[in-house]
């Protein structure tokens, strides 16, 4: 089973993504393509990182995950390849593997340097065809890391804010916005479970409060914000049937405070 996964930032309609998949499939015929998603804003790397880590653990072992979120296409910043958590990545070293790496660091990681895997000619603007394309399809074949490129130690990464945890209280910030609107946080469940999950927790974003937090969106009634654990495992805010982010005026940054009246 080979399967190759594709996150970029080329826009739904772009023929990028299809372009990639021909030269996948050139190389192996047999190989199953998955779009991940290709409506990561513009260059938004933080995004792609954020995607990367929230899907790739759903696949299977060695799944072969692409990601050309690249805004430093052309200059010398390193493309990598990793292998981490039983998977292999294929993406520039510019922080969209940072989300990934902070949690699990690479059990092997080189920077793709033996063109023998590359398109035979290469563009300064499109290294997703002519590199990382191509990589992907030979490390599905079973081609060795080793074979690709040669070991490396640096990665840039992303500052990651981690919660923190005083007294009755946890610290975080939204970290993503959904496809609906709701208001993802770096706040993981385990920070919450010591404390009662009924009215006695006020969840505080901007000007924003709501107390409790809930098990489904349907808890509250339409039109309500609401806090519960989403299926990624971390808080969420969200207006319930509506968009949140429109409808409050949330950007990712924005801090979010748990308190308890113990």
């Amino acid at each position: 089973m080979s399967i190759i996964t594709l996150t970029t930032d080329f826009g739904a309609s772009s023929p990028y993504v299809a372009i990639m998949k021909g030269v996948i499939l050139s190389i192996n015929p047999s190989a199953t393509l998955v779009d991940v998603t290709h409506a990561v804003a513009p260059q938004d790397v933080h995004k792609g990182a954020i995607v990367l880590d929230d899907v790739a653990r759903h696949f299977p072992p060695n799944t072969v995950h692409v990601a050309v979120v690249d805004p430093g296409v052309g200059t010398d910043r390193a493309i990598l390849g990793a292998r981490i958590e039983g998977h292999y990545f294929v993406a520039p070293d510019n922080g969209v593997l940072s989300k990934l790496t902070h949690r699990t660091p690479p059990k092997h990681l080189v920077r793709l340097t033996n063109p023998r895997y590359w398109l035979a000619e290469v563009s300064n603007t499109f290294h997703g065809r002519d590199i990382m394309a191509p990589v992907a399809a030979h490390l599905s074949l079973g081609v060795d890391l080793a074979e690709l490129g040669e070991p490396y130690a640096q990665q840039f990464g992303i500052a990651w804010h981690q919660p923190t945890v005083s007294r009755n209280r946890v610290d975080g910030m939204v970290i993503d916005i959904d496809s609906f609107g709701n208001l993802i946080t770096n706040i993981p469940l385990k920070l919450l479970t010591p404390y009662p999950s009924d009215e006695r927790a006020c969840i505080v974003c901007h000007i924003y409060e709501t107390y409790g937090i809930f098990s489904t969106y349907a808890s509250r009634p339409t039109g309500t914000l609401v806090a519960l654990i989403g299926s990624h495992g971390n808080l969420e805010l969200a207006i319930v049937g509506e968009n949140a982010a429109d409808r409050l005026g949330i950007e990712t940054g924005q801090p979010v405070t748990v308190a308890w009246n113990l």
